[in-house]
């Protein structure tokens, strides 16, 4: 749903944004795949010509936006935040455009300059928060995770401040990963889950916490826990999951979105094999408001 002028569709721009404009899913149906809209043609040169990922789809500021990464033609690696600005209240119909790169504060020297991604937002108190994996090089790579205040739906207003890095053993599994951040709320408390290691049958869910009345800036108020909160499970036959959403079914329960594989055994990159499915999982809540999530809630 870009509205960039080029010559012909990048068929994986189409596919992952599309992704993020299905209609709402029903918990108590069948789910079968909607009907997409026609597509309209995406970049075929330029900064946003390459590796489409993650798009999120938000309504903040008063409009929809999609938050997605993209990489240049001629240095597909070369991935940094951008942001769609839909130009009407119907984000299935109305016209949407592209607004650019996601612009750090103007006394900020450090966020996007590396391999950025993964961005989501959430609002806390009436100020809007934006969450991005960077990476960083001291030797070897390392992917943190980033938190910075919003003025607009397309600036930040503060300074990166690192919100996690890869500490844990189960952080570092061939390569050193902190990334797709996600938010849920409950009860008082702000929960960002994310995804570590490398994307094979390591790939897990970490998590860390906040209290609502907190300085989200403060690095040393948010928990992190010690162990994933999802991971592979042989037993069950589940591998790799991570990546997640949350959403609301219509019962009000939460839904954990994420994809994962059915099999461990991988032949060559794990990031090039195309076989993790999209699952849905109902998230409980334990005596302590802390989120549950269990293999035997799927849906």
């Amino acid at each position: 749903p870009t509205m960039i002028p080029q010559t012909r569709p990048n068929r994986t721009v189409e596919t992952e944004i599309q992704s993020v404009l299905m209609p709402p899913f029903r918990t108590r149906e069948k789910m079968s795949r909607p009907k997409l809209s026609q597509p309209r043609m995406c970049c075929e040169e330029g900064p946003v010509s390459r590796h489409i990922w993650a798009p999120e789809l938000h309504f903040l500021f008063g409009k929809w936006y999609i938050y997605f990464a993209a990489g240049e033609r001629d240095d597909k690696w070369k991935i940094r935040p951008f942001v769609l600005e839909c130009q009407g209240p119907d984000p299935m119909k109305d016209e949407w455009i592209e607004k650019g790169k996601i612009q750090r504060s103007d006394d900020d020297i450090y966020s996007f300059e590396a391999f950025s991604l993964d961005s989501t937002v959430f609002e806390n108190k009436g100020e809007w928060y934006y969450i991005w994996a960077e990476k960083v090089s001291v030797g070897i790579q390392i992917s943190n995770l980033y938190i910075a205040k919003m003025e607009s739906a397309t600036k930040l207003s503060t300074a990166q401040v690192l919100l996690t890095t890869p500490d844990y053993d189960w952080e570092r599994v061939d390569i050193w990963v902190n990334e797709g951040p996600a938010v849920i709320k409950h009860d008082g408390r702000i929960f960002v889950t994310y995804s570590a290691s490398a994307t094979g049958e390591c790939y897990c869910m970490g998590m860390l916490s906040i209290d609502e009345n907190a300085d989200q800036l403060d690095p040393r108020a948010w928990k992190k826990e010690r162990y994933p909160v999802l991971a592979s499970d042989p037993g069950k036959g589940f591998y790799g999951p991570g990546h997640n959403s949350f959403t609301t079914a219509e019962d009000g329960s939460d839904i954990c979105v994420f994809h994962a594989r059915t099999y461990r055994d991988i032949v060559g990159d794990p990031l090039y094999d195309p076989n993790r499915h999209t699952m849905l999982m109902k998230v409980k809540w334990d005596g302590n408001g802390q989120p549950v999530f269990d293999y035997g809630n799927m849906y």
